[in-house]
């Protein structure tokens, strides 16, 4: 396997351009919210590189498309599609029964999806959404996939976090502003950060059994993320 050096990589370095040299046969990698955008092209280049690819999606069918997509670009069979809505315990318990059954080993996996600066609203467990899709929904699906990761170890999990994380710590004393006016960036913000103190916590617990979490932020890209975003979003992010 060649190696390249991190420094030569730069803001327009390609996933494909990072994963070069690097050989998956033989590995299992779950990628939620892999139906469109980061996710999408972070199970494409897993499934170049050779490995078996689960992708999640709550649109089943256009997952599907995106699959067939990716079998066909990378000669890779070996890329199926599993429904899950991270707002929902009930879903992420059945859906990692499903996983488990049929993959009781993974050696990578990657914490994608999420919604971004959406209007006040709640999962189905009462969460607020942003905090219950970003960090709660990928917390409780790890920690049920962790001793697939252990049996997969040398394993990684990553978290896409989001230069977000710096609007909002964790407010403990009020996660789901019942106490204060709702803020779309600050409920994201809050959410992001949840993300990089999740990994932190994970490398701690899991890092000696050869299972390691990282948090990335991974740039200022247009995707179906930016969906609830409107002129005024963009200048603040500006």
């Amino acid at each position: 396997m060649t190696t390249r050096n991190a420094s030569t990589f730069g803001a327009e370095t390609t996933a494909s351009e990072v994963a070069e040299g690097i050989d998956l046969k033989g590995k299992t990698a779950l990628v939620t919210g892999g139906s469109s955008g980061l996710g999408q092209e972070t199970a494409r280049v897993l499934a170049d590189r050779g490995a078996h690819v689960i992708l999640t999606a709550r649109d089943v069918p256009k997952g599907e498309r995106v699959a067939e997509g990716i079998r066909e670009s990378t000669g890779n069979a070996k890329v199926e599609v599993e429904k899950l809505e991270l707002g929902s315990l009930k879903d992420i318990r059945a859906f990692v029964a499903r996983f488990l059954a049929k993959h009781p080993t993974l050696h990578v996996l990657i914490n994608n999806a999420g919604v971004m600066a959406c209007p006040q609203a709640k999962t189905a467990d009462g969460f607020e959404l942003q905090f219950g899709s970003n960090h709660v929904g990928h917390f409780l699906m790890t920690c049920l996939l962790a001793p697939a990761l252990r049996r997969g170890a040398p394993s990684r999990i990553v978290s896409v976090s989001s230069r977000g994380h710096h609007i909002s710590p964790v407010v403990f004393d009020d996660i789901p502003f019942e106490r204060r006016p709702y803020d779309k960036w600050q409920a994201y913000g809050q959410s992001k950060t949840a993300n990089v103190l999740f990994a932190v916590g994970l490398e701690k617990r899991l890092g000696a059994a050869g299972v390691h979490a990282n948090a990335l932020h991974p740039g200022g890209i247009m995707t179906e993320l930016s969906r609830h975003l409107q002129q005024e979003d963009f200048q603040f992010l500006a």
